[in-house]
């Protein structure tokens, strides 16, 4: 990540706090399947430490409207990248099954016009969630990838996925023309 990026010192934001321990305790409730007192107990205290400690993470900078765009935007992704999960998927089994096994693995770099930190860290973890690619490495703002095949290179080289996430985090032209 580049130094040039500006390091806010964190502050509590009670409105954050609420949003991430909603989720959280959601999750617990979910997750654990128990609904008696220690159980709901227990998801309180470790829901109100956790949101807590990592309030400021999850929602950045936070502004009520601003991030309830970012949030709708991000739920409108994940149909979209689940589908290019599946696609990946069917291509990396053709490409395991084929008596050749046409593969041709490559690290390819590109630039990225994505600036936040949470932008840059979604297009990693969408390229790494991607089977075929994984982000190897980010420097000043070039992404390092490792590409199993010319085909999955150039589908990401083409920018689409870098454009879908600059849409979700409203950074720089995501008209769908890579600069």
């Amino acid at each position: 990540m580049s130094s040039e990026r500006k390091k806010s010192s964190p502050a509590f934001h009670p409105a954050a706090f609420l949003a991430t321990f909603s989720i959280l305790f959601v999750l617990w409730l979910i997750m654990s399947g128990h609904f008696d007192l220690f159980h709901i107990s227990l998801g309180v205290i470790c829901s109100a430490l956790v949101a807590y400690l990592s309030h400021d993470l999850l929602f950045q900078d936070f502004h009520c409207g601003r991030s309830a765009g970012v949030a709708l935007r991000f739920m409108g992704y994940i149909p979209w990248l689940l589908y290019q999960i599946v696609l990946a998927n069917i291509h990396v089994a053709k490409m395991a099954l084929h008596p050749r096994m046409p593969i041709d693995p490559s690290i390819i770099q590109f630039e990225t016009r994505l600036t936040s930190d949470l932008a840059l860290s979604t297009l990693a973890n969408s390229i790494t969630l991607t089977p075929g690619t994984i982000t190897v490495d980010i420097r000043d703002g070039k992404y390092f990838v490792h590409a199993l095949t010319r085909v999955v290179a150039d589908d990401l080289l083409s920018g689409e996925m870098e454009n879908r996430v600059a849409y979700i985090y409203t950074e720089g032209d995501s008209s769908g023309k890579k600069s």
